[in-house]
């Protein structure tokens, strides 16, 4: 009888062994997540009460195009964090050292020519997204001084998928935190105490993605030298090259696709006057924060199912996706009950000073889009186990073909519905975009899958 009762408790411990190593994974990401929607938070806060409408509304279209660049940064770094992840799931950490080589050089390298590629064609990109004229100066200026900073960015980037990849999410929660405290000092300091409006706002932000890039890449050298490659581990592998190119070459697509839809979503946003343009700049923020919970669930899920792909432990990379499905779904629900019900008092935090038709708009804005949001936490579960089984082309098919029917959807019933338009319409795209993952998770996957 002993043994028997031994056995049980050994079994209902295996089988809480994948969440709790997902929530331990995930904890630390959504933390992380939520300070880094400080980031464009906290030029918005400040702006609204220290600043004018006019450079209110410029931040929030600056960051429709920040976002773009921001983020295909981001998602080139998940695509490599996937590669991490395998690596060290299998224990080969030769490899790693390599693969942090290749990445750390030709990564940068890129980026700094992304960079200067951006700041030559922000003109025409403004001109095409119908930034309204009175704009269209504070814009660029700040748009400026925020796209010099992508080099750092992706040094940060890469040091955070590094770290995320061993499990050190907590590190990079301390990092993100020095970062994010530096930017709300900044921002104050600039903006409410020396009145330098809206570039003040960018600098910030610059000068925090220079120290977040120095912290990460220091810590990586200092105190895990087991991570970060030396002479031996730095020489051409085109193979990997490629495998990594690919990778990153599709998540990266992943994410600017997203945010490409959203930056021609602006555009057609930027058609219905100041007062819609501030009520979405507030709401993206506010919904910035509800995302927090699905973008680190997916990372969490993406991380731990790449690891145990990399040690070819099937079972446990499918018990993973069950377990992120089921935890998602909870906190799917808790979010969209926190946006409907939350939908006034948060909108008119964002906007503070803002006029009575820019706080309507938000309210309808929100709360159309609450009752769609599990949506977006069960596709996140989906991303996160194609992304580390290294089906990386479905999340990207899925999300690209999702943006496509908002921006339609957002066009057409714009003139009808307003700014609650834009939210039925990316509840229609999440309802196709979990019809699409589904039927792919059927067939590259196990149909029938069980939490073990």
């Amino acid at each position: 009888m002993y043994t028997t009762l031994a056995l049980r408790r050994r079994k209902a411990e295996v089988s809480l062994e994948i969440p709790k190593q997902l929530i331990r994974l995930a904890v630390p990401l959504i933390l992380g997540s939520f300070l880094q929607q400080l980031y464009n938070t906290i030029d918005a806060f400040v702006l609204a009460h220290y600043a004018d409408a006019g450079s209110f509304a410029a931040v929030g279209i600056a960051a429709s195009v920040m976002n773009l660049f921001i983020f295909a940064i981001v998602g080139t770094c998940a695509g490599i964090s996937v590669i991490f992840s395998q690596y060290f799931g299998s224990g080969d950490m030769e490899a790693f050292r390599n693969e942090h080589f290749l990445t750390a050089a030709c990564g940068t390298g890129i980026a700094i020519l992304l960079s200067v590629i951006s700041i030559l064609f922000l003109r025409p990109l403004l001109t095409l997204i119908q930034v309204p004229a009175q704009l269209t100066a504070p814009v660029h200026s700040y748009l400026v001084l925020i796209l010099l900073g992508l080099p750092a960015s992706y040094l940060y980037n890469l040091c955070n998928a590094i770290l995320r990849s061993v499990n050190k999410t907590g590190v990079v929660l301390l990092i993100l935190f020095a970062s994010v405290l530096l930017n709300i000092v900044l921002a104050f300091l600039f903006v409410a105490y020396l009145h330098t409006g809206i570039r003040g706002a960018a600098c910030a932000t610059l000068f925090s993605q220079i120290f977040s890039a120095v912290l990460g890449c220091l810590y990586i050298r200092k105190m895990t030298p087991e991570l970060a490659f030396h002479k031996g581990d730095m020489y051409l592998d085109a193979s990997k090259l490629t495998r990594t190119a690919h990778l990153a070459a599709v998540t990266a697509l992943h994410q600017s696709s997203l945010y490409l839809g959203k930056l021609l979503v602006q555009g057609v946003v930027n058609t219905a006057g100041v007062a819609a343009i501030s009520a979405y700049t507030a709401t993206t923020r506010i919904e910035g924060f509800a995302n927090s919970f699905g973008d680190s669930g997916a990372a969490a899920t993406s991380v731990v199912v790449a690891q145990y792909t990399g040690a070819k432990n099937k079972e446990k990379a499918k018990s993973t996706y069950c377990w992120s499905m089921l935890l998602l779904i909870a906190l799917g629900l808790i979010s969209s009950a926190i946006l409907f019900l939350g939908a006034t008092a948060s909108s008119a935090f964002m906007l503070g000073s803002a006029n009575a038709d820019a706080l309507q708009a938000a309210v309808s804005y929100l709360r159309v889009i609450a009752l769609f949001y599990i949506l977006c936490f069960t596709g996140n579960a989906f991303v996160g186990y194609l992304d580390g089984i290294g089906k990386v082309q479905y999340p990207f098919i899925g999300a690209a073909s999702h943006i496509t029917l908002r921006i339609l959807l957002s066009y057409l019933l714009i003139g009808r519905m307003g700014l609650a338009a834009v939210a039925l319409a990316s509840g229609l795209g999440w309802v196709w975009a979990n019809f699409f993952w589904t039927v792919v998770i059927r067939r590259v996957g196990d149909s029938s899958f069980h939490v073990k």
